[in-house]
């Protein structure tokens, strides 16, 4: 899942220094953007939202999408005529990029973009004052060395009584990942599967409520791979950890993302079959449908394993919504390999999914294969898929109408008057507001459907 973001709050009228953060990619990097941007608050710098006031420039990126890094490399080159200009005013400017492809591509950023003070990687970015101090005498920082302490511990923590932006908010629980899958840079970039303390995460996690937050989404590249210690001194996983914030105060919503199917056990699906406070939406990647593939790809599941799994969730929560990632077009795809693709999504019927044409990543064993399908049978493939997945998506949003549910209302709608909040499925759900305000939960009917989101009336 990708975005492309802007962190950034309400500027005020101080001489502080500014700082503005762009963020790629996917919601761990808009979780690890906000916490960078606490760690600079601490250190005497200010968000804004307007480039031009920016002492700080910040760039946090990912690495999974095709040319990323080129996508970055344009940027800086516009960020280096912004520098040009205010360096006219008298003004010094700051460039730095964090993230995946700072860790990917280390050194070779400041050789392709002489502007940029800072590189630091996904794993270091607590360690971003200090480089940027020493920035300021002239040096030029590179620190994507996996860091031996706990960034988490480092990282400040957020002020009681506080209230965030949102009313739902991220919190990441495990990072990195072990898998290897032959197509994917995570392990490379964002390094071996790592998980933080359950204390870190519960004390995050009541933070977070005393300052309003209602929904908290548990974030990892392979979040089910979360393993920690439990208070009794026994190994506890995801499921144990789900079970004991659902009892936070002022926690009433808990999602997690994203998962992997061999880290789906009895526990976790004990927890979606148990906990009204773990919304009935599961996003388990498959990326194709092929068993041969699947094995190219280095998944270790089969096609009739993952269908397996998916029966027993079901069993466990019979209206749970799935959601998924496919790869059309990897090394050696056949057209036979594609309608088994096609045949699995049939069966699953996803509420949503995201699809991708395969595109080799550098240093990663999938780049390395031969057999590459044309691209214009990747973007035929692809076209395919998303319209079986799209009408899939429509079906299903179009199956919520007459429902009655309860929405945690987040934002104020596109027309004046009316609320945005989320259906337990993840779906937008547009209301008038009436005498409503965010961070309200507010029993509605849904009265319309598209596929990307639904109307409703309130009932209460």
């Amino acid at each position: 899942m990708t975005q492309e973001t802007t962190t950034a709050t309400r500027q005020d009228a101080t001489n502080q220094r500014k700082v503005f953060i762009k963020t790629y990619g996917c919601q761990m990097n808009v979780y690890d953007s906000e916490r960078m941007g606490e760690a600079l608050a601490a250190d005497g710098y200010q968000p804004t939202e307007v480039i031009e006031d920016a002492d700080l420039i910040l760039l946090n990126t990912c690495h999974i999408r095709e040319k990323a890094a080129e996508k970055v490399y344009s940027a800086l080159g516009r960020y280096r005529d912004l520098k040009t200009a205010r360096a006219r005013e008298g003004r010094e400017t700051l460039i730095g990029v964090a993230g995946c492809v700072a860790q990917a591509e280390g050194e070779e950023i400041l050789r392709r973009a002489p502007d940029v003070s800072v590189v630091i990687g996904p794993q270091t970015y607590h360690r971003l004052p200090e480089a940027l101090r020493r920035a300021k005498t002239g040096e030029r920082v590179v620190d994507t060395e996996y860091a031996v302490e706990d960034k988490f511990d480092y990282l400040p923590k957020k002020e009681r009584g506080v209230r965030p932006k949102n009313v739902s908010a991220f919190l990441t629980v495990q990072e990195g990942c072990d898998k290897f899958c032959t197509f994917c840079v995570v392990p490379y970039t964002r390094g071996a599967e790592i998980s933080r303390s359950r204390k870190q995460i519960v004390d995050e996690a009541k933070r977070l409520a005393e300052n309003g937050v209602r929904e908290i989404t548990l974030l990892g590249q392979n979040v089910n791979a979360w393993h920690g210690e439990g208070p009794d001194g026994a190994e506890w996983g995801l499921g144990e950890l789900l079970f004991d914030l659902a009892s936070v105060d002022g926690i009433d919503r808990l999602r997690y993302t994203t998962s992997h199917p061999r880290d789906m056990d009895e526990r976790l699906m004990a927890a979606h079959r148990e906990l009204p406070e773990l919304m009935p939406y599961l996003h388990l990647p498959v990326q194709a449908g092929s068993d041969r593939i699947l094995k190219a790809m280095n998944r270790r599941h089969t096609a009739a394993e993952y269908l397996a799994l998916i029966e027993r969730i079901r069993a466990a929560r019979p209206d749970i919504a799935m959601s998924g990632d496919f790869i059309v077009g990897f090394p050696g795809e056949t057209e036979e390999d594609f309608q088994a693709t096609l045949d699995l999504v049939e069966q699953v019927r996803y509420a949503q999914a995201f699809s991708f044409k395969y595109s080799p990543r550098p240093g990663t064993p999938g780049a390395e294969l031969g057999d590459q399908v044309p691209e214009a049978e990747k973007a035929d493939r692809l076209q395919r898929l998303q319209a079986l997945l799209s009408r899939h998506q429509l079906e299903f949003a179009q199956s919520r109408i007459g429902m009655e549910m309860d929405i945690l209302l987040e934002k104020p709608g596109r027309n004046p008057g009316q609320l945005v909040g989320r259906s337990p499925w993840l779906q937008s759900v547009v209301i008038d507001a009436g005498d409503t305000v965010v961070g309200d939960m507010v029993r509605v009917r849904i009265t319309d459907a598209s596929a990307n989101s639904l109307a409703a009336v309130r009932l209460d």
